[in-house]
């Protein structure tokens, strides 16, 4: 419901809201938030929650967080499928502690399969939401996964691993995709500049991807560069590897995780996004608190 917030208005009822495409009035319920997911078969299945902006006014951010615990509520009635479909509680509270230990804690109590958090990403500084996915995760049970909502550059989701969330969803692999940008280990790639007019390199020569794989597709930084601001195929292209990219990068840290070395895993893939090792503040002292020091 965040791209809609302008558009709409929020009840007990649910989010009423009007059509971006007639202007026709359209009313969305819990219940008929989990019939649409139930009728497609989501594997896992988000509730209608109150999404309020994270730099909102506390009294609003607490009405939102108390008004999506009772919506989860209704969701959980509503599920007509919950041996096959995941539903997924999200905590909301804002930047506000107290609130969002609240919100965990009665989250908790509803034994839902996963837990998201919610609220994040919204204009705060990376301090602030990290600082809020620590105290959340502390909260959270060990055997229910923990997804965090709307985060996708590389550092956050290293960072995010390290305070224990195992889920992420995010726009950004395909959106910058769309303005010529390859995601790599060792940062973000503009195509769309001219040092790669002539260079005949593949995006990543280490990566799998079909656009990058030695035998597959041949797809090299020239050939994005001279068709980025012409073809649409340029953004398919660089969202296919982009995806791969993240991926693999999970894979990578479940393997570290897996093999005990996620602390080194983690050192080597800031000094490669960072080579004249000026991390960002926000990272060093996230990562400190889950005895991760950067700067040893």
């Amino acid at each position: 419901m965040v791209s809609l917030l302008k558009l709409s208005r929020v009840t007990e009822e649910g989010v009423e809201f009007h059509s971006p495409y007639d202007g026709s009035l359209m009313l969305l319920t819990p219940e008929y938030s989990i019939s649409l997911q139930n009728s497609i078969g989501s594997d896992i299945m988000m509730q209608l929650d109150d999404v309020v902006h994270s730099l909102a006014p506390l009294e609003r951010i607490e009405e939102a967080m108390w008004r999506s615990i009772r919506w989860l509520d209704r969701c959980i009635a509503a599920n007509k499928n919950p041996e096959k479909q995941s539903l997924y509680a999200i905590i909301q509270g804002g930047l506000n502690e107290k609130l969002r230990t609240i919100c965990c804690l009665e989250m908790i109590k509803r034994e839902t399969p996963g837990i998201a958090i919610g609220g994040l990403s919204g204009g705060e500084n990376k301090s602030q939401t990290f600082k809020i996915v620590s105290i959340c995760t502390d909260l959270l049970p060990l055997n229910k996964p923990r997804y965090l909502m709307g985060v996708g550059y590389t550092e956050d989701i290293i960072v995010s691993v390290a305070l224990g969330i195992d889920q992420f969803d995010c726009v950004y692999p395909t959106r910058t995709a769309r303005f010529g940008n390859a995601l790599t280990p060792y940062g973000v790639l503009n195509l769309r500049n001219q040092r790669f007019s002539k260079d005949y390199n593949p995006i990543d020569k280490n990566c799998k991807c079909p656009c990058c794989k030695p035998g597959e597709w041949g797809i090299t930084r020239t050939y994005i560069h001279h068709i980025v601001c012409k073809e649409t195929v340029a953004a398919h292209l660089l969202t296919i590897h982009n995806i791969h990219y993240q991926l693999n990068l999970m894979k990578e840290i479940r393997n570290a995780i897996i093999h005990d070395e996620f602390p080194v895993f983690v050192k080597k893939a800031f000094d490669k996004l960072y080579s004249e090792k000026k991390y960002p503040k926000w990272a060093v002292e996230s990562l400190k608190t889950v005895n991760i020091n950067l700067l040893d």
